[in-house]
């Protein structure tokens, strides 16, 4: 796989996997993304350019991507709408992507006989009782709340589809919660970690009950990274790392850890049809591919994260003001 097409490569947790790669492989990789608001560019300022190419263009783009997948050697697919509270704003962004965006990608891995892995979340699975001491598996029934979770339910039943119908040699992976560099800072962690550095008191979603089960993105990286070389095709993989943290105890961990008062925060307005609680059980990974995370608890993966959210004020600062005035407007 010496050559691998990873789409949304300038994302949050897709630049992560592009970083990865270049660190730990040989692999060349060319990155195609629309550089919509969650894409970045300086996401992958750094990397060596013989190593790593940027294609600006959308998984839509039906001769783009066949191109791009005649030279590929195998293919991580990342590009997503991933924002809730857009989707139930404006779902069509998200059939498009999603939906046809997928189905365009694995048109071009039927035709070019391409190793296909896609990128998915735990949201597919609905939500948990915060009591309930199950937690998400490979056969868990897919009961999505979003038009978001909907439209990638229904691009993960494509892929097997075309594994089944077609023989695309395709897996698949349904993820935790990822946190870490890179990450924009509307999401939840760096929305609070940047509002400390700036001055200004973190906010809590309603109570804070709502529990999610936290990965950082390196870890999640290296996961994908093993069931692309390591994985069944056909089969998918649940990635996570035994993260399960109330956004409460999320807030307070960030403060004690920035050195202010772990009561330093408001409360704000609930989000619509906030799901209760994700929790993943990644023991297929774990124990049929030999996969372990790198960060053994929660609280070493938030200090090296704020420790990066600090040291990169310039990458983050450019989009700040704007969020914040958007989570104004709502009471958030």
């Amino acid at each position: 796989m010496g050559n691998l097409l990873v789409t949304g490569g300038a994302g949050f947790i897709g630049s992560n996997f592009v970083h990865h790669v270049v660190e730990h492989t040989d692999h060349h990789v060319t990155v195609l993304d629309a550089l919509t608001y969650a894409g970045n560019r300086e996401s992958l300022a750094g990397l060596p350019s013989e190593r790593v190419d940027l294609v600006v263009g959308n998984i839509t783009d039906a001769p783009l991507v066949d191109e791009l997948f005649g030279r590929a050697d195998a293919v991580v697919h990342y590009a997503a709408e991933s924002h809730n509270d857009n989707s139930l704003h404006d779902p069509r962004p998200f059939l498009d992507t999603n939906i046809v965006g997928t189905y365009t990608l694995l048109e071009a891995a039927r035709k070019h006989d391409t190793r296909f892995h896609h990128i998915s979340t735990d949201e597919v699975y609905g939500d948990l009782e915060l009591d309930d001491p199950d937690r998400f598996t490979e056969n868990t029934p897919y009961n999505p709340s979003s038009p978001y979770s909907s439209t990638k339910a229904g691009s993960d039943l494509l892929v097997r589809a075309w594994v089944r119908s077609f023989g695309v040699r395709a897996t698949i992976s349904n993820c935790s919660n990822n946190y870490g560099p890179y990450q924009h800072v509307e999401k939840f962690i760096p929305r609070q970690i940047t509002n400390v550095i700036r001055g200004v008191r973190p906010k809590l979603y309603g109570a804070g009950e709502n529990v999610r089960d936290w990965i950082h993105a390196d870890d999640h990286s290296s996961a994908v990274l093993t069931i692309l070389d390591q994985g069944r095709i056909g089969d998918t993989y649940l990635i996570g790392a035994d993260g399960e943290k109330s956004n409460k105890d999320v807030v307070e961990l960030i403060l004690e850890l920035m050195g202010e008062p772990a009561d330093a925060y408001e409360h704000v307005t609930d989000r619509a049809g906030h799901d209760l609680r994700y929790a993943i059980d990644s023991t297929k990974l774990r124990t049929e591919l030999g996969w372990t995370p790198s960060y053994g608890d929660f609280e070493s993966g938030l200090t090296a994260t704020i420790a990066w959210y600090r040291d990169n004020e310039a990458w983050w600062a450019p989009t700040k003001d704007g969020v914040e005035a958007f989570y104004a407007t709502k009471g958030q």
